[in-house]
């Protein structure tokens, strides 16, 4: 397994996100040629490194998702923060108005 200078970076303290993985570019057949006479420990110690690639890729995808998915709420939130502010400033408004009407209506009872 050979890592390529493919990888990309998405600009968050540069964190690797994908790897591009090629095989070698022989002829020969698998196992062949690593000096050990059997094809079968060269082909099995790819699989736990090949399955540790794809466990890594998965759980990035699924943290890159969870990422999205916790901003979009985030921002939902703030919308919602923003909807109740913009509310509560008119209700206060308006309170502050009627208690200004009622302090004149008092001042003139008392006169």
């Amino acid at each position: 397994m050979a890592v390529t200078g493919d990888e990309t970076e998405t600009g968050h303290a540069g964190e690797l996100t994908a790897y591009q993985l090629h095989k070698p570019s022989s002829s020969l057949p698998p196992g062949a040629g690593t000096g050990t006479g059997t094809g079968t420990n060269a082909r099995g110690s790819k699989k736990p490194v090949e399955d540790a690639v794809q466990k890594r890729e998965l759980r990035l995808m699924k943290n890159r998702e969870a990422a999205r998915e916790c901003r979009r709420k985030k921002k939902e939130y703030v919308r919602c923060l923003e909807n109740r502010v913009a509310v509560l400033e008119n209700q206060n408004k308006t309170l502050i108005e009627e208690l200004r009407a009622l302090k004149d209506i008092y001042r003139h009872k008392v006169e």
